[in-house]
């Protein structure tokens, strides 16, 4: 960004999520209130909860994941999850490639993966997990730039870090920068997994992130002023 983001522009860039396995209904509704009085962009949930998070924000967008955490889910398990997803009330869908494929350098099954869930939700957002840290490695990137380009001929809109889940780690600013050079902003790029503060947040912003998802959201709001 050519300048630093106001709080109400920052916040209209977030994912606000709550992915966590032992999540209640009462939490999700309370996430979404949360979203609502920050004024984010969407909320992610996971599949079974979107039904709740719809109900709960009137017209706040829900995104939710697909073959979440792991990406082993076969494509066509994914397509189904993003679908009933989708008809439960979810607009954007975050699906987990299969970063054992990818690593092992099968780009075809990993562009054939993607192509499963965008065909299942052609009006969806879809924005597709690639476990940066780990794609990176100690590599020079190629690796993680082949998963970019495969999402992108696959009909995705987005490509993003992590699932936060990840021993490798989150999303890093080697990482982003190199995903936002690869798709050259015809796909939108969405930092997520250990994006903490203020400074994190700006820091993803200027290596090219368009997106971010957040669990301490107000937080990283509150902290701003103090990170310009």
């Amino acid at each position: 960004m050519a300048s630093p983001p106001t709080r109400a522009q920052l916040a209209a860039l977030i994912d606000h999520t709550l992915l966590k396995p032992e999540a209640t209904r009462a939490d999700v509704a309370a996430l979404v209130a949360e979203a609502v009085d920050l004024g984010v962009y969407a909320v992610c949930v996971s599949p079974s909860m979107v039904p709740v998070a719809a109900r709960a924000g009137g017209d706040m967008r829900v995104a939710a994941v697909a073959g979440f955490p792991s990406g082993k889910h076969v494509p066509a398990v994914k397509a189904l999850e993003a679908a009933r997803a989708a008809a439960s009330g979810a607009s954007e869908i975050d699906m987990v490639i299969d970063v054992g494929v990818a690593l092992a350098g099968d780009v075809d099954a990993v562009r054939s993966d993607i192509e499963a869930v965008r065909a299942a939700v052609p009006r969806a957002v879809l924005k597709v997990i690639v476990e940066s840290a780990v794609l990176l490695g100690g590599a020079d990137g190629r690796r993680l730039a082949d998963v970019c380009r495969a999402a992108e001929d696959a009909g995705a809109d987005f490509v993003k870090t992590s699932t936060g889940f990840h021993p490798a780690g989150g999303a890093s600013v080697r990482a982003v920068a190199l995903m936002a050079e690869t798709v050259g902003g015809r796909l939108g790029v969405k930092a997520s997994g250990g994006i903490r503060t203020a400074a994190d947040a700006l820091a993803m912003l200027e290596a090219g992130a368009t997106r971010l998802g957040l669990s301490g959201t107000r937080g990283v709001l509150d902290g701003l002023g103090q990170a310009r």
